[in-house]
């Protein structure tokens, strides 16, 4: 089965927990303070390979996750970091957030890799809040969460040419007797329900040409196969654009031509890209109809190549009209999507004040990374008060009309009396 989209859920590894740890001597009773800090979690990451050409795999696996960090030790003893997630998916493979739509990563060459899910911040242990005021600190740090989101994977093949065309006009049988590729071929429409690609070998060049399945008038809104193959043209450096040059199945080829070019020209990514007309099943027509019809196509502008994928007549050369055209077309990643990026800009110095539903919430770097300690006893409660007076927090809350509501910082939720 061969599958070309797939939503998958990923969650980077959690941060270790830092430690409350004292090294107590015979002459050091109260023991000095020596908890490490967490190890970092993992990061998820997806890699392009070309052993994969299907998202088959995520059909049965959905949810990945990487490894969480290990908790700090005594004698300030980092926590191990989580092992990275590495992900294999085929090269070709755009990423996109399945909730906004934002494309993260398009995938388009061998070994290229992308971080989807960063792990969570490891805490730091006590031994990091020792000072002039807190000798021996019962303060520690929680790990922080790693990134979890949805995320939409979409293949596009990559191939040099792309076959396309209205449903039963030879491609499948074309791509069958050109490359090795043996596909389905049968006398009705839709035989093929999925891409085929075959190594194309000319005068000692050689290409790839990938069969997609036959388009209809209306695929680009979804019809027939739909839109979801017309994607995969976008892809080819050179359209193939084959028609019954005969009319087998009662059509005007020439029209069949401007139906299925208005479906292309729908698609942005497909507007100008570089084609080649080929007229199959010229075995069927007397020389001269065959001369008739190929002179409609050139008055409409059109130039046209007589074959007959039954005989071999007129595809060598054809195929060595596609292996020129192709030298004449720069290689890259045609289609590929841009990549974007929305960031949320929160101050790293400094702070911002917002109310929402009753809380109070307080955002920036330096403040948020107080969310991260662990309230559990009475020296990280102090602490935290004292550093929101010395950042100027409390202050500005009362100035923004704060009456002792519930304020949020980070991940934690805290209240404080109101003096005075």
């Amino acid at each position: 089965m061969w599958i070309d989209e797939a939503k998958i859920h990923v969650a980077g590894g959690r941060g270790g927990d830092g430690l409350i740890s004292f090294h107590r001597t015979k002459y050091n009773p109260l023991g000095t303070p020596d908890g490490g800090h967490g190890g970092d979690g993992g990061d998820v990451i997806l890699e392009a390979t070309r052993s994969m050409n299907t998202l088959l795999h995520f059909n049965h696996q959905v949810h990945f996750r990487a490894e969480d960090g290990g908790a700090g030790g005594p004698n300030r003893r980092q926590g191990k970091r989580g092992k990275d997630l590495v992900i294999s998916v085929p090269v070709g493979t755009i990423v996109l957030d399945l909730h906004t739509g934002e494309v993260i990563a398009d995938l388009c060459e061998e070994g290229t890799r992308v971080v989807v899910a960063h792990g969570g911040k490891g805490g730091r242990g006590n031994s990091a809040f020792v000072s002039n005021r807190w000798k021996g600190p019962k303060i520690r740090e929680l790990g922080e969460p790693g990134e979890e989101r949805w995320l939409k994977l979409e293949l596009r093949l990559l191939s040099d040419v792309g076959l396309v065309g209205f449903p039963n006009v030879g491609k499948s049988s074309l791509l069958s007797r050109v490359s090795r590729k043996k596909v389905k071929v049968a006398p009705y429409p839709f035989t093929t329900l999925e891409p085929h690609l075959g190594v194309v070998e000319v005068d000692g060049k050689s290409f790839v040409l990938a069969d997609l399945p036959g388009l209809v008038e209306g695929a680009h809104e979804g019809r027939g196969l739909g839109d979801r193959f017309l994607r995969h043209a976008t892809r080819a450096r050179i359209l193939l654009h084959m028609v019954d040059l005969a009319g087998v199945e009662g059509r005007d080829p020439l029209a069949d031509y401007f139906a299925i070019r208005r479906e292309l020209e729908s698609w942005e990514e497909l507007r100008g890209k570089p084609e080649v007309v080929a007229g199959n099943k010229i075995d069927l027509l007397m020389p001269e109809e065959l001369t008739r019809r190929i002179s409609r196509f050139r008055e409409a502008g059109v130039e046209i190549h007589p074959i007959s994928v039954v005989t071999g007549e007129g595809v060598g050369e054809l195929l060595r009209h596609l292996a020129r055209k192709l030298e004449e077309v720069p290689r890259g990643i045609p289609g590929a999507a841009p990549t974007t990026r929305t960031w949320k800009l929160v101050p790293r110095k400094g702070f911002r004040i917002a109310r929402e539903d009753g809380v109070w919430v307080v955002e920036g770097a330096e403040v948020e990374r107080l969310g991260r300690l662990d309230l559990s006893s009475e020296d990280a409660r102090t602490y935290l008060e004292e550093q929101l007076e010395r950042l100027g927090v409390l202050r500005a809350l009362k100035r923004a009309g704060w009456r002792g509501e519930p304020v949020r910082i980070g991940r934690i939720e805290v209240e404080f009396e109101l003096e005075g």
